[in-house]
C-alpha cells in the first residue's frame, strides 16, 4: 500500500522519463537478442561433384526473412529452403560455378543481419591408374604409362612413378591452367625388363600440393606388381616305350618346356595337308590300342602369353594280328538274383562277327548286344539255367578266335536268425534253433552254434550235394539254461566253403545275450501284529517273492466259491479297523514271465469278549502288562495307515460301496 501511495505521489515529469526509460530498455534487449550464425562457419572445402548444403540459423526472432548472394552477385546455382529461423543452399553438385563466397541476409523487423561462408573446390577422385603397353618379356622394351584421372588443380600436381624402391620418373604440371576443367594427368615410362625384375612392383605416386585447403587425402598411390614372362624355348619329347610299335599296342609321349609363365603343353597330329589336329592340352600324351593308320607326325608345342616354342616326333605304327579278349576273365563268380554282363571285346579288326553260345549248346538265356569291336551277353537276373561255360566266337575276315568264359553260381544273401522255442527259464530245456535263408550250394554249408566261446552244436550238409535250389537250413540244439548263462551271448556262425570261387562274404553270423529268467519262489508272508486280531484292529501282511525278473505281487482274498478276489498290488497289504466279516483266507502271489508262486494266510478276526477263548494262561500276564501300550500303538499305526497307505482295505467299506 505505502509503495502504491508513492507512485500515484510521482510528478508527471519522472513518470513520462522512467516509461521511456523502459521502452528504450526493451529495444536495446530486442537487438541485443537477435542474431545470425552459418554452419560452416567461415569456410567449406568440397570436392567437385559432392553435395554441399550451405545453412543460415538467426536467433532472438521469431519470423525473420532470408535472402542468399554471392559477393560478385553470379547466380547462386542452388536451392534455397527456408523453415522457420533456418535457411539453407543446397548445390547439387557442387562445380567450379560455386566457388565463391556466398552471403546470407537476415532481416527481422528493421533489424538486418549478414554473414559470409567461402566454398572453395578441388578434385582428387580416384587413386592414379597403371598401364603397359602390352606384357612384359624379358628383353623387350615395355611403356609404363600412370594416369591421374580428373584432378583440379592440376598446376598443383606432381607425379613419381617407381620400380620397386628405384624412381623411373618425376614430373610436376607447373604450367598455368587456361581455364577452370577437369584434367586427366599421365607420366609416362619406357624400360626393358630383365630377370631381376621379377617380383618386384610399379608404383604410381599422385601428390596435390594446396597447403591452404584443408582436405584428404592429398596422397593417392596405386602399386601393380610386375608379372614379367619368358617365351617357351627348349621343348624336349621323351617317348615310352618306341617310336615304333606294333599294332594294339600303346605308347606315352611325354613333352617339356621352359617359360615364365611355365608354358601350357598342346599335342597336335599333322594331317596330310600340314594342317594340326589337337589332341590334348596335357604334357602327357597316351595313345592305346594303336593301328596302322595312327603312324605320323605329332608335334608337341609349349605355349604361354608372350609365344611358343615347338618339337616334332614321328610314330611307325605296324600290322598285328587281332586278338579277342573276353572279361571279366575266364571264370565269374556271381550271386543268384544279381545281374551279370560278360563282355567279348576285338582289337586289330575294323569289322568283326561275334556269336555267343554255351558250351553244351544249351539256351543263352541272355540278351546279346554288339556294337563295333564288343560284343555283349548280359544275364539278368542270373539263375541256375545260367551256370554253364560261355563263348563268344570272333570272326574276322577267314579267320576265327574263340573264348570262353565260365559262370559259377552261389547264394548267401543274409546272416543267419536265431530263434527260441521259449522264454530261457533257469532249469528249463529250450531249443535254440540257428536258421540260414536261400544258402546255395548247400553241400558247401557249415554251422556253428556258440554259446560264449563253447561250441555246442555243429553241423555240415554234405547230402545235399547235385542239388541245384536254394536251401534254407538250420542247426538245433537244446540245452537247460542256468542263472549263470544270463549276459551269455549266443553265436550263430555260418561258413559257405567255396574256396575255389572268390566271393566275400563267406562268413556270416549273428549274435543274441541270453536272459534266463527264474521262476518265483520262496514266497513268504509276514503277518503283524498277528493273524489272529480282536475286531476294530489293524493288521499288516507283507509279502515276498524270490526269482528273476523280481516278481510282482498280488494280494487277493479266497471267495467262497474258491475264486480270488484282486485287492492290491503293493507288497504290503493293510487292514485298518477290522470286522468279522474281515476274516478268511488271504492269498499272495509272485509273478513273473516265468510262472507264479503262491502263498496263503488264514486270517481271525473275533468278536469283542470272545477273545478269552484264545488265551493262554502264558500269555495272560504279557497280555496285561502290554495293555496299556498295545492300543496306543495300534491308534498310531491305523491312522497313519488310513491316511497314507496306498494298500489299506476294509472288506466293510469294499461291500458298501458294492451297495
Amino acid at each position: 500500500m505505502f509503495s502504491s501511495q508513492r507512485q500515484l505521489k510521482m510528478p508527471r515529469k519522472m513518470f513520462v522519463i522512467f516509461g521511456a526509460s523502459n521502452i528504450l530498455w526493451m529495444v536495446f534487449t530486442v537487438s541485443q537478442a537477435f542474431k545470425i550464425e552459418t554452419f560452416p562457419e567461415n569456410k567449406i572445402v568440397a570436392q567437385i561433384g559432392d553435395v554441399v548444403s550451405l545453412t543460415c540459423r538467426t536467433t532472438g526472432c521469431e519470423l525473420p526473412s532470408f535472402s542468399w548472394r554471392t559477393h560478385l552477385d553470379s547466380p547462386l546455382n542452388g536451392q534455397v529452403r527456408n523453415e522457420g529461423s533456418n535457411s539453407t543452399l543446397t548445390m547439387d553438385p557442387v562445380g567450379f560455378r560455386n566457388e565463391y563466397s556466398y552471403l546470407c541476409t537476415a532481416i527481422c523487423g528493421s533489424e538486418k543481419r549478414e554473414k559470409g561462408i567461402q566454398v572453395e573446390i578441388y578434385s582428387f577422385p580416384k587413386d592414379p591408374e597403371i598401364h603397359l603397353s602390352g606384357p612384359l618379356e624379358v628383353g623387350k622394351p615395355v611403356t609404363v604409362t600412370c594416369l591421374v584421372p580428373d584432378v583440379y588443380p592440376f598446376d598443383r600436381l606432381e607425379m613419381n612413378l617407381l620400380k620397386g624402391n628405384h624412381l623411373l620418373q618425376n614430373k610436376d604440371f607447373v604450367e598455368p591452367m587456361e581455364r577452370k576443367s577437369l584434367e586427366t594427368k599421365s607420366l609416362e615410362v619406357t624400360f626393358t625388363p630383365t630377370n631381376e625384375d621379377i617380383g618386384k612392383a610399379l608404383v604410381c605416386q599422385a601428390k596435390l600440393h594446396i597447403d591452404e585447403i584443408d582436405f584428404k587425402p592429398k596422397e593417392r598411390e596405386t602399386t601393380k606388381k610386375l608379372q614379367v614372362y619368358i617365351s617357351p624355348k627348349n621343348t624336349v619329347i621323351s617317348v615310352n616305350p618306341s617310336t615304333r610299335l606294333q599294332e594294339g599296342g600303346s605308347v606315352t609321349m611325354t613333352c617339356s618346356s621352359e617359360g615364365l609363365p611355365a608354358p601350357q603343353i598342346f599335342w597336335s597330329k599333322k594331317l596330310d595337308n600340314g594342317n594340326l589336329q589337337l589332341l590334348s592340352g596335357n604334357s602327357t600324351l597316351t595313345l592305346i590300342a594303336m593301328r596302322t593308320e595312327d603312324s605320323g607326325i605329332y608335334v608337341c608345342e609349349g605355349v604361354n602369353q608372350v609365344g611358343k616354342n615347338g618339337k616334332e616326333v614321328e610314330l611307325i605304327v605296324q600290322e598285328k594280328p587281332f586278338t579277342v579278349e573276353i572279361s571279366p576273365g575266364p571264370q565269374i563268380v556271381a550271386q543268384i538274383g544279381d545281374s551279370v554282363v560278360l563282355t567279348c571285346g576285338v582289337t586289330g579288326c575294323e569289322s568283326p562277327s561275334f556269336t555267343w553260345r554255351t558250351q553244351v549248346d544249351s539256351p543263352l538265356s541272355g540278351k546279346v548286344k554288339t556294337e563295333g569291336s564288343k560284343s555283349t551277353l548280359t544275364l539278368s537276373p542270373v539263375g541256375f539255367e545260367n551256370e554253364h561255360s560261355y563263348l563268344c566266337t570272333v570272326t574276322c575276315g577267314r579267320k576265327k578266335v574263340e573264348k570262353g568264359i565260365k559262370v559259377d553260381l552261389y547264394s548267401f544273401p543274409r546272416d543267419p536268425e536265431i530263434e527260441m522255442s521259449g522264454l530261457p527259464v533257469n532249469g528249463n530245456p529250450v531249443t535254440i534253433s540257428c536258421r540260414v535263408p536261400n544258402v546255395y550250394p548247400s553241400d558247401r554249408l557249415e554251422i556253428e552254434l556258440l554259446k560264449g566261446e563253447s561250441i555246442i552244436g555243429n553241423k555240415n550238409f554234405l547230402e545235399n550235394i547235385d542239388k541245384k535250389y536254394l536251401e534254407t537250413e538250420s542247426l538245433d540244439m537244446t540245452f537247460i539254461p542256468t542263472t549263470e548263462d544270463t549276459g551269455t551271448v549266443l553265436v550263430c556262425l555260418a561258413k559257405l566253403h567255396i574256396d575255389e570261387m572268390e566271393f566275400e562274404p563267406k562268413q556270416r553270423q549273428s549274435t543274441q545275450t541270453l536272459y534266463v529268467n527264474v521262476a518265483p519262489r520262496d514266497t513268504t508272508i509276514l503277518v503283524s501284529p498277528s493273524s489272529i486280531l480282536e475286531e476294530g484292529s489293524s493288521v499288516n501282511m507283507t509279502c515276498s517273492s524270490n526269482g528273476l525278473p523280481a516278481p510282482k505281487i498280488l494280494w487277493s482274498r479266497q471267495l467262497n466259491n474258491g475264486h480270488l478276489q484282486p485287492l492290491s498290488e503293493n507288497s504290503t497289504l493293510t487292514l485298518t479297523s477290522t470286522k468279522m466279516e474281515d476274516s478268511g483266507v488271504y492269498v499272495c502271489e509272485g509273478i513273473n514271465q516265468a510262472g507264479i508262486d503262491r502263498k496263503e494266510v488264514e486270517l481271525i478276526i473275533q468278536g469283542r469278549g470272545n477273545y478269552q477263548d484264545y488265551f493262554s494262561p502264558e500269555l495272560l500276564v504279557l497280555y496285561c502288562s502290554s495293555s496299556l501300550i498295545i492300543p496306543a500303538i495300534g491308534m498310531i499305526i491305523y491312522f497313519a495307515r488310513r491316511a497314507n497307505m496306498k494298500g489299506s482295505y476294509s472288506l466293510v467299506e469294499a461291500q458298501k460301496s458294492k451297495v
